[in-house]
């Protein structure tokens, strides 16, 4: 069966409620997952099969966790700080938040973060269609000094040193992340002993 109504092709996850606004039923709904042009992703988000965009699988995290924010090495390799290639997306949630369902792929590395952590350096990347929350630079660069025993002593270098060569660092906004978040300290040792 030929359906009147096409899905749209500029974006990555649709939830339920933005199919029934486009005026998509159940049933074709169910009929589109049969023909392979949506797959189900949890209970009210689908991937949209027909999408022919530009991908990342950043536009999954926003459909299991919708409070989630791409951080640390997942962060640090999306601004070109790190050749590391993590084998799962870092996404930081708020402490008080408990994520039940997570999928197989793309794997995720929940973090769980105090308000304070959570709330600084936010910021929306991408289009009106497809987005992602991530941490800014600077926020991403404090994040990984602070937890750098898990993060990798060797990758926290390799960081710190690709954010120092770039041209648009802002180092006293580096400098204020890090005293609001308590690793004041250990920034300025790292920035003594590479500057």
């Amino acid at each position: 069966m030929r359906l009147k109504k096409q899905l749209p092709l500029d974006k990555k996850i649709l939830s339920t409620v933005e199919l029934r606004k486009m005026g998509f039923t159940y049933f074709i709904i169910n009929q589109l997952v049969e023909e392979g042009r949506l797959r189900k992703l949890n209970k009210s988000n689908f991937e949209n099969c027909d999408f022919s965009g530009e991908d990342s699988d950043f536009y999954y995290v926003q459909a299991y966790t919708p409070s989630g924010v791409i951080c640390l090495l997942s962060a640090a390799v999306y601004y070109r700080l790190s050749n590391y290639r993590p084998d799962a997306i870092d996404i930081a949630v708020p402490k008080n938040k408990r994520i039940t369902t997570l999928p197989d792929w793309p794997y995720f590395k929940l973090y769980y973060f105090d308000e304070l952590r959570y709330e600084t350096g936010m910021i929306k990347v991408g289009d009106l269609n497809n987005w992602f929350k991530i941490y800014d630079v600077e926020k991403t660069v404090v994040d990984v000094i602070y937890y750098r025993n898990k993060v990798g002593i060797e990758e926290t270098k390799e960081i710190l040193i690709n954010y120092l060569n770039r041209e648009d660092r802002d180092l006293n906004k580096l400098i204020r992340y890090g005293e609001l978040l308590k690793c004041s300290d250990i920034l300025k040792t790292y920035l003594e002993v590479l500057v």
